[in-house]
């Protein structure tokens, strides 16, 4: 099938191929009328507008990238779902790259974005450093997000994982709490993200007069559920005297949960759980589990809005912003009818 051509929508409207472009690009000094008879024109051809073309005529593609380490993540699925409707309500689509959290699919995205696909990228950076994201060229706008490399030169969203940690921490010390766990370390972790949510259980601990050991940190294989679940089966082995659990996500949580059910342990009368990301796997769980809730489209609308200056042609530094978050409060750690460790 012949594709259609600019010529094809003008011939159909009875317009000129300039009037079509205008409409195109979204050009603002076109009648209401114009407009509709364009578009009804390209919706019955079931026109597509040549990217070439339009970065030729505008310089822009009308697109972005947004770089993630994996898109089968609970958390990073539901971030690229607000990405993509915040993109589509500013008038722009969205690539989704998947970087594996590798270095070598990481400096892709940043090598490889100035093939002239996309307008600027959203980067969720892991394995590379701010000095390796600084050096390259930046003829394409970017936006980072998450709590790895923050170059000064780059603009930077993520919640405040330290304050978020220790706000979790604290949730289950002020429910009587006092033998608490991390899940977990992940052997071979490149990542900063744990380092930042320990920081932040270590400090409420400390604040609660709670000196932590190295017993009090739970160590996994991988982040799935499964070796968060056999994180827990070892230490319930081990006789280690837990009466809460702060875990660094949802799939960690997930798995606790599972474990503490196949040994008998009730939640959160006897364990408390406190999972990460506020992701479908929290509110669909039984009993559903309290999560550290980053507000997911916050991060999306603010990361859209500083890369859409970027494109516009905003200099200077990169901005460092600060999403909210919150404690969504459910079943494994309930505000109120939780009693102390049975023992």
């Amino acid at each position: 099938m012949a594709r259609v051509r600019l010529a094809d929508v003008a011939a159909l409207a009875g317009v000129s191929m300039k009037t079509v472009s205008n409409v195109v690009r979204d050009y603002p000094h076109v009648t209401p009328e114009m407009r509709k008879r364009v578009q009804d024109a390209i919706d019955q051809l079931g026109y597509r507008p040549n990217l070439t073309a339009r970065r030729l005529a505008t310089g822009r593609t009308g697109m972005i990238a947004l770089a993630v380490p994996e898109i089968d993540h609970p958390y990073f699925s539901e971030l690229s779902r607000h990405v993509a409707e915040v993109a589509l309500e500013r008038g722009l689509r969205v690539i989704l790259e998947q970087t594996l959290s590798t270095s070598e699919g990481e400096h892709a995205v940043l090598r490889d974005r100035e093939a002239g696909l996309v307008d600027g990228v959203i980067f969720h950076p892991v394995s590379m450093t701010s000095l390796e994201i600084s050096r390259f060229h930046r003829d394409t706008p970017l936006v980072l997000i998450g709590e790895a490399a923050v170059p000064l030169t780059t603009d930077h969203v993520m919640i405040d994982n330290v304050v978020a940690a220790a706000e979790a921490t604290r949730h289950l010390l002020l429910l009587g709490r006092r033998e608490l766990v991390f899940l977990g370390a992940v052997r071979g972790d490149v990542t900063v993200t744990t380092d930042r949510r320990l920081e932040g259980f270590q400090l409420a601990l400390e604040e609660a007069g709670i000196r932590p050991g190295a017993d009090r940190v739970l160590t996994a294989d991988d982040f799935s559920p499964e070796a968060g679940a056999a994180a827990v089966h070892a230490a319930l082995d081990a006789g280690d005297r837990i009466d809460g659990i702060v875990c660094r996500d949802d799939q960690f949580a997930v798995g606790a949960l599972r474990a503490l059910h196949e040994r008998g342990v009730e939640t959160p009368e006897r364990i408390a759980i406190v999972g990460w990301d506020d992701t479908a796997l929290s509110r669909y769980s039984f009993p559903q589990i309290t999560s550290v809730s980053p507000d997911k489209r916050a991060i999306a609308e603010i990361a859209l809005a500083m890369l859409v200056e970027r494109i516009d042609g905003l200099a200077g530094p990169g901005r460092h912003r600060i999403a909210p978050h919150r404690l969504a409060v459910r079943d494994t750690a309930p505000r109120e009818g939780i009693s102390a460790l049975q023992r």
